[in-house]
């Protein structure tokens, strides 16, 4: 086993600026360690020796996935072969289980050890992989406050690290900056296929929104690891639209009024910043048919599932309408006291979430594996 070598997995966007702060902390603490795997552009910036670049697998749904499983099984073929000759010792997976599920068993062929980072949601869908993670998976470091008693009610080591995305957010500088009640944040995702099924959507509205409210700007957030170019192509070329880059999308945010956003992390970015969101979501109709049948929430955004609550409006699929948009972004423009009462509510996320540092929490988790290894390992 390479003590010197961890290797870390990474198919998703938000996922990607985590696992950069991860590495930067664990570089931080022992700067002679290597550091490989999955990653993108912000990971790359860290210094990952990269395998595959993560942008490649972003990917929505049944449909999508199963027109890349060619490029999929070369990946785990690949990743299999260097596995086996690297050695290293530990393997660190964020989300994306589909995926590093595949990775985990590798894994555990090779008595690597693994601690999960952003604990698959298992207990929203798919509770039968609860098996797989007792058998393949040594720790399991959760984002959510309510997630270890689960996995520890299964006899998962878990523990709950504090959300990242707080740690992403220059809090004490964002606060200072007031809201404008003429900017909506329109946030189409970072996947291809989700901006290609929203932004259309979002922009449409803002259109007829702007027919009302004729002094109303739209910034599009682009998503790290997103090209401008591809974001033009869905959203019409008109002077209340801007296009605004990642690094300055937090504060682009926070001084929206309300914000128009696809279903993922942004949604928990707009809740701890207080900015009332409108979320929307479409998926193919195999996607949503199986997610209907499996998914045991009641709620898909991580604001709402957090507060037991539909602070956020959500529209999914087919209630993913320009009228049903309209309807809710006009009351609360024509009525700033519910915008207000939404942020009331958004107070509480800050609490429920605490004040740990996910990073340097999952970066104590790792160490230990590294030192500790697996009983019985075959060095």
């Amino acid at each position: 086993m390479n003590k010197s070598l961890v290797w870390i997995n990474v198919c998703e966007s938000s996922a990607d600026n985590y696992g950069a702060m991860l590495m930067q902390e664990l570089k931080t603490r022992r700067p002679a360690l290597e550091i490989m795997g999955m990653g993108g552009p912000a990971m790359r910036a860290q210094g990952l020796k990269t395998v595959f670049r993560s942008e490649e697998l972003s990917l929505v749904g049944l449909t999508e996935v199963f027109g890349a499983l060619p490029r999929i099984m070369g990946y785990l073929k690949t990743i299999r072969t260097l596995m086996r000759e690297k050695r290293p010792a530990a393997l660190i997976l964020l989300d994306a289980p589909d995926f590093n599920f595949r990775l985990a068993r590798m894994a555990y062929s090779l008595k690597i050890p693994v601690l999960y980072y952003v604990a698959p949601q298992i207990w929203a869908w798919r509770k039968s992989r609860i098996k797989f993670l007792k058998k393949y998976v040594d720790h399991i470091a959760c984002i959510l406050p309510f997630e270890p008693a689960f996995f520890q009610e299964h006899g998962i080591k878990a523990d709950f690290v504090g959300h990242p995305a707080l740690e992403g957010l220059d809090l004490p500088g964002l606060e200072k900056i007031s809201v404008e009640n003429n900017e909506i944040a329109i946030l189409p995702g970072s996947r291809k296929k989700e901006i290609s099924s929203l932004l259309p959507l979002f922009s449409s509205a803002a259109d007829i929104l702007r027919e009302n409210y004729p002094d109303l700007v739209f910034n599009v957030i682009q998503a790290p690891g997103v090209k401008i170019d591809f974001l033009r192509r869905f959203c019409p070329q008109k002077p209340w639209f801007k296009f605004i880059p990642p690094e300055n999308r937090h504060q682009y945010i926070k001084k929206s009024c309300l914000a128009l956003a696809a279903s993922g992390t942004v949604t928990l970015e707009c809740a701890i910043l207080e900015v009332p969101a409108i979320v929307a979501y479409k998926l193919s109709w195999i996607s949503y048919l199986a997610g209907r049948i499996l998914i045991r929430v009641k709620f898909i955004s991580m604001p709402n599932l957090i507060l037991d609550d539909e602070i956020f409006p959500e529209f999914i699929q087919t209630r993913a309408r320009v009228d049903n948009i309209l309807s809710t972004a006009r009351a609360w423009l024509d009525n700033p006291q519910q915008a207000a009462l939404v942020r009331e509510h958004l107070k509480k996320i800050k609490t429920i979430l605490g004040d740990k540092s996910a990073t340097k929490s999952s970066a104590d988790l790792t160490l230990e594996l590294l030192d500790k290894g697996k009983p019985n390992e075959n060095n």
